[in-house]
């Protein structure tokens, strides 16, 4: 995906987020505006119920005995003598029969002295705070009246609507994980093309010397003088030799670094596996003299793959086996089908691999910590590029270890991705 085009999804998602975030915040808001309305209303009701039963239900009243003074404090006008007890009753049963859950004071006028007579501190918790200090203005219009205060209206309404906080918090929290994994996103992908373009660069670099090399240790090769003396021969050899080792360690670099931009091209065929695999071993065993490899294969048995790239994972897999191996290196290469599919397996007696390292020998640049491995030549990349063309053909792999030693890799061609002759 070109950069434009991941900045152009990324600034869109994050603009549907923050919307959506806003628009909870104003929900959000104004839930609790409405939740504020509905406890006042709530509140004016029940005080009305008390204002009726103090007077026995002979007071009229031209306008509301209630007047809201601020959003906490309430003043009701009685018109008529009462009893602190009588009044903080009723308040109890009206507040607990409308659901007022909330602690609240109450303080009375006194005509005689001209002053708010501190009431109670009501609390719905077992402990009942009475010594905590209200402050009760005086009225100066009414006589016989009593206020009322919610010290905690403002946590309460928060409470009733706690879900919308956290549903707006869970949000707040989705949107900073959202621009996290986007900054990751941007900053992997950029080292991942800067990488690219290093080992396109840096192989490219390395091919025009190594062509030159190869060139001129094959002519040299040919001259009677190095055709005479078995030591000059044996040396060109080598060099030769080694040149073709790293010329194709390059170009599996250059290949994996190719694919993971474009993906590979596949050229799907036919293979019978047993001469095809048999070819690959001969081929092997030239260049290693004690290997030896046992294939039990049946002659009917053949594949949908191509080529090229099967040939190339049927080296990695053998030469990994040949590398990570101590003594004298044997293969057992198996074919068994099943309902589900068939299974290639490939046998070892090798070092091993640690159970927790299995799980990432196919990462790219992976190798297992060993004590051979400055000894071992390699880049991390064989098993990478097999778990590749396993995964551009749909097959599977897995890498287990074998009970006396060495590991077993299997490959796993489901029944419709190959055939029988």
């Amino acid at each position: 995906m070109e950069i434009k085009k991941l900045n152009i999804i990324i600034t869109l998602g994050l603009v549907a987020i923050i919307g959506i975030l806003i628009a909870q915040l104003l929900w959000t808001r104004q839930a609790y505006n409405l939740e504020d309305k509905k406890f006042n209303q709530t509140v004016n009701i029940a005080l009305l119920e008390v204002v009726q039963k103090l007077s026995g239900g002979k007071t009229s009243f031209t306008e509301s005995p209630i007047q809201n003074i601020s959003n906490d404090y309430y003043v009701v006008n009685i018109n008529n003598e009462f009893h602190p007890a009588v009044l903080e009753h009723y308040l109890r049963t009206e507040f607990t029969r409308f659901q007022i859950n909330t602690d609240y004071v109450y303080a009375l006028y006194n005509c005689h002295s001209d002053k708010m007579i501190y009431g109670k501190y009501i609390s719905k918790k077992q402990e009942s705070p009475d010594n905590k200090a209200i402050k009760f203005p005086k009225h100066k219009d009414l006589v016989y009246y009593f206020s009322i205060r919610f010290p905690d209206k403002a946590s309460y309404l928060i409470s009733s609507l706690r879900f919308w906080y956290i549903l707006t918090f869970a949000l707040i929290i989705i949107l900073l994980v959202y621009v996290y994994s986007i900054y990751t996103i941007i900053q992997q992908k950029k080292f991942s093309e800067l990488q690219r373009d290093f080992i396109n660069n840096m192989t490219h670099e390395f091919k025009t010397p190594l062509s030159s090399i190869v060139l001129a240790s094959e002519a040299l090769n040919k001259h009677d003088i190095i055709q005479e003396n078995s030591k000059l021969q044996t040396y060109t050899s080598i060099i030769t030799t080694q040149s073709y080792k790293l010329n194709n360690h390059i170009e599996k670099i250059l290949n994996i670094a190719r694919n993971d931009a474009s993906g590979l091209s596949l050229k799907p065929q036919r293979i019978v596996l047993l001469p095809f695999i048999q070819e690959i071993t001969d081929t092997i065993k030239q260049r290693n003299d004690d290997l030896f490899i046992q294939i039990e294969i049946d002659s009917s048995t053949s594949i949908i793959a191509d080529e090229f790239h099967f040939t190339n994972m049927i080296y990695n897999i053998i030469d990994n086996s040949i590398k990570y191996c101590e003594t004298k290196p044997s293969i057992i290469i198996s074919a068994n089908k099943d309902s589900k599919g068939l299974y290639l397996k490939f046998k070892d007696n090798g070092t091993g691999i640690p159970a927790k390292n299995i799980p990432h020998i196919f990462d790219k640049f992976y190798r297992v910590n060993t004590k051979r491995n400055s000894e071992i030549n390699g880049f991390g990349l064989g098993l990478f590029y097999v778990k590749k063309i396993v995964q551009q053909h749909n097959w599977k792999i897995s890498v287990v270890n074998n009970t006396d030693k060495g590991i077993t890799i299997t490959l796993f061609f489901p029944f419709f991705k190959f055939n029988n002759a």
